[in-house]
């Protein structure tokens, strides 16, 4: 009988991290996949990243309604209530043993909530981390509790995880998902890209920029995102390419000042809702540097000896490589770290350091451990306390 093992994307960040292994559970005839997606695939707005992911040949087993045109505190409860309605009744259709989610995005908590109730099994990847800025912080925490197989990024995280009390023998630290992307990354030419975002691209003249709202202060990452352009506008050899922000609180009012950056700064800067995996990675490859304040420039840019500057305090408190330089989100902080990562000695320095989140692998340590671990019966989850160890 073949292992039925569940997975749910809502974005197209956690879609790409997902993808070797959901191709991996696709392509071994002894487990089924069923791919459960919702949130902003949907969404043009969004890029309607659901068409990628019908283009990568998978089936979609069960479309998750949920997103809903408000950035609010209101509409955001709003769409967990949506999605737990219909992540409850597919659940109930396609009976999994296993789910697998990652992260700490608020339409995966309320998948999870939903499997708890249903007595499925959750397999929860990058849990045990901070970031201290969002309340993603919280949900991660919480999707811990709900869950019974745990893949951590870092031996720190997994010990955070103990900490929290959950089983040390059902929590494997495995690395970052997002550098089996990089490790099997066949890389578009630069021409190519150049050509599909209508500007023409040289490497290493040009920054990637992603920035996402601070959940805790929305209208924070308004003021960081401000500073952000007038720092780089003192940089007009260097032409920008800016993805747009997730969907979360205020995240339409950065839409819009981006959308206006790009208006006022033709032929130097562009926007994309969603570039794909490929075609970002590509970009971070040959770019100057990552900027913002995404995961990606803390997880993946080191693993291309890229330097990245994370902005503000949304990540503070995840574990970083040396080539990724942390400032205030004050105009000066930030042109005086972008001005680090134009130096010769610093983007050496930058090829030679050692990526913390581990160098690839992590998507088949991860389907091998689950595959082994099924059929997960014991769904009770006694607290593991350290003191009475």
């Amino acid at each position: 009988m073949k292992n039925k093992i569940a997975v749910f994307t809502g974005t197209r960040a956690d879609y790409g991290l997902l993808l070797p292994l959901i191709r991996l559970i696709n392509g071994t005839p002894s487990s089924e996949l069923q791919l459960l997606v919702g949130g902003t695939h949907f969404s043009p707005e969004f890029g309607s990243t659901i068409k990628q992911i019908e283009n990568d040949g998978f089936n979609i087993s069960a479309k998750i309604e949920m997103l809903l045109s408000s950035d609010s505190d209101v509409g955001i409860a709003k769409a967990m209530g949506l999605a737990m309605i219909s992540a409850a009744e597919n659940l109930e259709r396609l009976k999994p043993d296993v789910l697998v989610v990652l992260g700490d995005r608020f339409e995966t908590f309320a998948i999870a909530q939903t499997a708890m109730i249903a007595r499925v099994p959750i397999a929860h990847i990058h849990g045990g981390e901070i970031t201290q800025g969002a309340m993603d912080e919280s949900i991660r925490h919480a999707i811990s509790k709900l869950s019974h197989m745990h893949f951590t990024s870092t031996e720190r995280y997994r010990a955070r995880l103990v900490q929290l009390g959950e089983n040390p023998e059902l929590i494997f630290n495995v690395g970052a998902p997002g550098i089996d992307n990089i490790s099997k990354l066949s890389a578009m030419p630069l021409s190519e890209i150049s050509e599909s975002l209508d500007i023409e691209l040289n490497p290493n003249s040009f920054f990637l920029v992603t920035h996402h709202p601070v959940t805790l202060i929305p209208e924070q990452a308004q003021t960081e995102l401000g500073a952000l352009f007038k720092a780089l506008d003192r940089f007009q050899d260097h032409k920008v390419i800016i993805t747009y922000p997730n969907a979360d609180q205020s995240g339409k009012a950065l839409i819009n000042m981006i959308l206006s950056y790009a208006h006022n700064n033709k032929g130097r800067v562009v926007v994309s809702p969603s570039l794909g995996q490929q075609r970002y990675l590509s970009l971070m490859k040959y770019s100057t540097a990552v900027i913002g304040n995404s995961s990606s420039g803390i997880i993946e840019a080191p693993s291309f000896g890229v330097p990245s500057i994370n902005i503000g305090d949304r990540q503070e408190g995840r574990i970083s490589a040396e080539s990724t330089l942390h400032c205030n989100a004050k105009v000066e902080f930030i042109v005086e770290h972008i001005d680090k990562a134009l130096t010769p000695e610093f983007r050496t320095f930058c090829r030679q350091v050692e990526n913390p989140y581990g160098n690839g692998g992590s998507s088949e340590r991860i389907f091998n451990t689950i595959s082994q671990l099924l059929p997960f019966k014991n769904i009770k989850k006694p607290f593991f306390d350290i003191s009475a160890s």
